[in-house]
């Protein structure tokens, strides 16, 4: 007579059960602990400081967020002759001659790509010199180096 006293317990339905949620939390926090075990290192981010070379005096910056593109900036009032251009190049270690990354107006940006270049490294050459209108004939910097500065890894 008791038991008819009682009031009827639904029933819980699949969902409503407490061990099913657990162990669904369990699941979802072993797998985000496996990915963050197995998520690749952040690549460093480089710096070069661009100098006069005769001066000794910072012109621009080369940042690298990563080691697939460069962003050159200006730091300062570059003039250049009327009759020449400013080229942007880059030489790893390892290289047999330098790179041309584009021609550069004087106290604009500049960003680039390195799709078809080895990635950036640290101590990799970068250099702004005066080249003919166009940019150098042969491929290579003929012109005075203007601004120089190595890759350094932040």
């Amino acid at each position: 007579m008791l038991e008819s006293l009682r009031p009827a317990v639904p029933k819980r339905r699949w969902w409503q059960h407490i061990l099913l949620w657990q162990g669904v939390s369990m699941a979802a926090c072993a797998l985000v602990a496996v990915l963050l075990l197995f998520q690749p290192a952040p690549q460093p981010a480089y710096m070069v400081v661009l100098i006069a070379p005769e001066q000794q005096t910072p012109g621009w910056l080369v940042r690298a967020s990563n080691r697939r593109e460069v962003q050159l900036l200006p730091l300062a009032v570059t003039s250049i002759p009327a009759n020449r251009v400013l080229q942007f190049w880059t030489k790893g270690a390892d290289w047999p001659a330098p790179v041309s990354l584009g021609l550069v107006e004087p106290g604009q940006s500049l960003h680039t790509t390195l799709d078809e270049l080895p990635p950036l490294a640290p101590n990799q050459l970068f250099e702004l010199t005066l080249e003919q209108p166009g940019g150098s004939p042969t491929g290579l910097p003929t012109g005075p180096v203007q601004f120089i500065g190595r890759a350094v890894a932040l």
